[in-house]
């Protein structure tokens, strides 16, 4: 995108995080109120039949691929700020990331909850769990296939906060 887009006053307007120059800022949040968010994100990872069989039956050459790519989840919300240039810091008070297995891809449908009481919500927390997860998944079975797909991550649902509450369609 040109400088002029992020310039037009219509436009750095509504993104928070630029300001009137359009230079990228860490958006000032210690005027609002501590609320409790919770935000659910997801991700798939579809493979082949036979390699969700040996995943199923705990015949992965690296050893407990879900158990495994679940801690990864929960460890990388935990790290968001970390990988995320302009996230705030924030206390997380749930992270719960569930990884349920899915014939019909085959392969797995990831899910993660992140829940805090700040003043800015949990989005990125819980999109990064899924996709840590997601990425473990893969690195973890990467022996049985490399064709394994990670698909569709995308934030699920989002309550509390300024913006309202929100719900994938």
């Amino acid at each position: 995108m040109t400088q002029e887009f992020f310039s037009n006053s219509s436009n750095s307007s509504q993104l928070s995080h630029l300001d009137s120059q359009g230079e990228a800022q860490m958006v000032d949040v210690s005027g609002k109120v501590a609320t409790v968010r919770e935000a659910v994100a997801t991700a798939r990872v579809r493979m082949l039949p036979e390699t969700f069989a040996a995943i199923q039956a705990g015949n992965a050459p690296k050893g407990d691929v879900l158990a495994t790519a679940r801690l990864a989840g929960i460890m990388a919300a935990k790290q968001t700020a970390n990988l995320i240039p302009l996230c705030h810091p924030l206390p997380l008070q749930k992270i719960t990331v569930d990884i349920k297995p899915d014939e019909q891809l085959p392969g797995y449908q990831i899910y993660a909850t992140v829940k805090t009481k700040a003043e800015t919500g949990v989005e990125m927390e819980a999109l990064t769990a899924v996709s840590v997860a997601a990425l473990t998944l893969y690195d973890m079975a990467k022996a049985l296939e490399k064709s394994i797909q990670i698909e569709a991550i995308s934030l699920v649902s989002k309550t509390g906060g300024k913006s309202g509450d929100y719900q994938q369609f």
